[in-house]
């Protein structure tokens, strides 16, 4: 993933640490899959799983913060070795706080599992096709990162909105569904409390691709237009 280095030991150690964030990032897409599943199917031994699994997402967060702190502690990188180790760290906590969100899915579901009927008369099958949009765009964040590619890192900014997009039209969806039908309306906020939880997966997607462009242009992006984005990535 990086370049080479004059120590042979210290690429692997970077190789490493790449390699857990990596196995991280599978682990929490099977979150946000086992969370949706449980969704779509109203299942409490899928919510289950993902809330049990959370554990382990808190755990590898940990250890690979602390190889990074290890890392840096022994061999006091310089420029772009020291800017990949930050983004892999703060990659890291962007990865678990996913994973926090597909724990409050499943958890929400679980909730859900107790009450009537009436979420199914909502439009729940939307959300769906958001949660595949986040998803996706996460393993692409991934992909992007392990090949530092900032090509594919613009593009992912550029996606994030349109979930972001999705995300509103179904809000605005609920409110007439709640204002139509009062009956709706403890449903209908269940059902936009999934909804923010799904967003803020692009949203974390987003944040990987600002971190890859960092680490590759030595440039912070972070809350700027996407003009200026593009400029600094030619």
């Amino acid at each position: 993933m990086p370049d080479k280095h004059l120590s042979s030991q210290f690429d692997s150690e970077l190789n490493g640490v790449s390699s857990r964030v990596m196995e991280l990032g599978g682990l929490v897409e099977s979150q946000i899959r086992a969370a949706m599943y449980a969704l779509s199917q109203f299942s409490a031994e899928a919510a289950n799983r993902v809330v049990e699994a959370e554990a382990s997402v808190n755990a590898m967060e940990v250890e690979i913060d602390r190889e990074i702190s290890s890392i840096i502690g022994r061999r006091q990188p310089t420029a772009r070795d020291l800017r990949l180790l930050m983004a892999m760290s703060k990659t890291t906590a962007n990865l678990e706080r996913v994973g926090d969100e597909a724990e409050k899915i499943a958890r929400m579901v679980l909730s859900i599992i107790d009450k009537s009927g009436s979420i199914r008369m909502l439009p729940a099958s939307e959300l769906r096709v958001a949660a595949d949009l986040a998803s996706g765009l996460l393993r692409k964040a991934l992909d992007a990162f392990a090949r530092l590619d900032t090509i594919t890192a613009v593009s992912i900014l550029k996606e994030d909105d349109e979930i972001d997009k999705e995300f509103d039209g179904f809000v605005r969806k609920l409110i007439t569904y709640m204002m139509e039908d009062p009956r709706t309306i403890s449903a209908s906020l269940d059902l936009l409390f999934l909804a923010k939880a799904i967003e803020r997966i692009g949203d974390h997607a987003k944040n990987i691709a600002e971190f890859i462009i960092y680490v590759v242009k030595g440039e912070d992006v972070r809350h700027t237009s996407m003009e200026a984005i593009e400029s600094v990535v030619r």
